[in-house]
């Protein structure tokens, strides 16, 4: 057996626990996933066309996905049995749309594979998203293939059920142990910069069930408060990377927001409200330890349970483990290979 097949079999063997319903499971499709993830591993290519002299990227999130990436066993030499085919080429914040048309055309003028699809079988990287334009090149490129974009993603630029959102990366030092049944220091927990809202954060701070840090803490008391607190609360915006590892301490992540999120991490793969409370500013923080206190009379246990279990898929590795955060993007795009290819033609 090798290596890492025994180590997707270790996983498997916890990756639902016996004891845990699966209505309280943090997966859309517990008992799928597995199945299809091992159908990926043995079935799932890439083609990656070749890249650019120089290529680097806005963040290191993308630059360790292209790397998991290229040294995968997903990667072919042979267009002809890719499900899907990568465009190695960095679409950075300050690129034109005039740019990223120009290396389309490109694509679609030195290989046949662009016209078959309209791009609808590629994909590529873009940390902040491209932006709208009226060329056919960049129109494409948008409407159909698949952007895999930094979490939170720019307003605008994220097209759900197409684009795909990378795990935030983060210092992640996962607790020894899986949190059990503890008694919490405090309700929630708001690091440094995880809230800016200036009056959300004055009532907060009034709050005594509520521990608000009014500068940055180091790993060691950052990860004690996050294993000694009910809730992490978080304000949706740039300071989300925490997210995973508050979940792997047990700490339930609260995303405040006045509008509804649909670029959250492996949206096909994490019934978030299963995970996460999201809850509105317009209360305050009235409003939000009324939530809260409903939570944790209503399955405060059962919601920190299935945090623990999904903060694995966001963890990066160097060298990517079975079911981390490499895997279960590939897993995210492996969904949506199936396209509409076209017949042979003339383009204008």
């Amino acid at each position: 057996m090798s290596l890492h097949l025994f180590l997707c079999v270790l996983f498997l063997a916890s990756f639902v626990p016996l004891s845990t319903p699966l209505d309280s499971s943090p997966y859309l499709s517990p008992t799928i996933l597995p199945q299809n993830y091992q159908k990926m591993l043995k079935s799932f290519k890439i083609y990656t066309y070749p890249p650019p002299e120089t290529l680097s990227f806005d963040s290191k999130v993308e630059s360790l996905f292209y790397s998991s990436l290229l040294h995968s066993p997903f990667i072919t030499q042979n267009p002809e049995e890719a499900h899907l085919l990568f465009i190695p080429f960095s679409f950075h914040s300050d690129l034109s749309t005039r740019s990223a048309a120009r290396v389309v055309g490109d694509y679609r003028t030195e290989f046949i594979y662009w016209n078959r699809t309209l791009g609808a079988d590629h994909f590529f990287l873009s940390c902040s998203g491209v932006g709208h334009g009226s060329d056919r090149n960049v129109v494409e490129l948008k409407k159909n293939s698949v952007q895999i974009s930094c979490f939170p993603t720019t307003p605008g630029l994220f097209i759900p059920h197409k684009d795909v959102s990378l795990p935030p990366l983060a210092n992640f030092h996962a607790p020894d142990h899986a949190p059990g049944s503890k008694s919490s220091s405090y309700l929630g927990y708001v690091r440094y910069n995880w809230v800016k809202e200036s009056i959300l954060v004055e009532q907060l701070l009034a709050d005594p069930e509520i521990l608000v840090e009014s500068e940055p803490s180091d790993q060691m008391t950052y990860e004690q408060r996050l294993a000694g607190s009910k809730f992490c609360l978080f304000e949706y915006g740039p300071d989300v990377s925490g997210i995973g590892q508050a979940m792997s301490f047990g700490c339930v992540p609260v995303v405040i927001t006045d509008r509804p999120i649909q670029d959250l991490p492996l949206m096909d793969l994490l019934a978030w409200q299963q995970i996460a409370v999201f809850v509105g500013t317009s209360g305050g923080a009235k409003e939000i330890k009324r939530v809260l206190g409903r939570v944790v009379v209503e399955g405060f246990e059962d919601m920190r349970d299935s945090a623990v279990v999904a903060s694995k898929h966001f963890v990066w590795n160097e060298t990517p483990q079975p079911y981390d955060a490499f895997h279960m993007v590939m897993y995210q795009l492996w969904l949506r290979r199936h396209t509409i290819r076209y017949a042979d033609r003339e383009w204008v």
